[in-house]
């Protein structure tokens, strides 16, 4: 039995650290040992590249409560389209990352996205108390499998 963590399982962070709940993703990866990004969505195609299972974090809005807890399996449908529109600063978002890895065949088999909602996504702002708590939530939850 190995120790180390399993190379056919990559998670992925994914945010913005000096904007608020928008850092909800890469305090995630942080605490599961995954890799946090701060880049173009689309570079997540070479991220998840060889893995079986991509486990993926974002902060997202939707309208639902802060803290809410979202999951998908993205592996064989499109990320629903109240979270089409994440918190992102850049052109390309997790959902069309997503659909140009499927649309390219890039995809790991299983591709699990979790988007938690934000409230606060103001430069400087700090975490919200939902969004800290659906951190550790969404950290178990990944643990315990994605």
């Amino acid at each position: 039995m190995s120790s180390g963590p399993d190379p056919r399982r990559v998670v992925v962070g994914i945010g913005n650290a000096a904007r608020g709940d928008d850092a909800a993703g890469l305090i995630a990866a942080r605490r599961l040992h995954g890799v946090e990004y701060e880049g173009d969505p689309v570079a997540l195609l070479d991220a998840w590249q060889g893995a079986e299972v991509a486990v993926v974090i974002d902060a997202v809005r939707s309208g639902a409560a802060p803290g809410t807890v979202h999951r998908f399996d993205a592996s064989r449908t499109p990320l629903p389209a109240a979270l089409r529109s994440s918190s992102s600063t850049h052109a390309v978002g997790l959902a069309e990352a997503i659909e140009l890895g499927r649309a390219l065949a890039r995809l790991p088999p299983r591709l699990i996205v979790y988007g938690i909602e934000g409230e606060r996504f103001d430069a400087g702002a700090g975490l919200t108390p939902a969004v800290a708590a659906a951190i550790g939530a969404v950290a178990a939850a990944v643990l315990a499998g994605p």
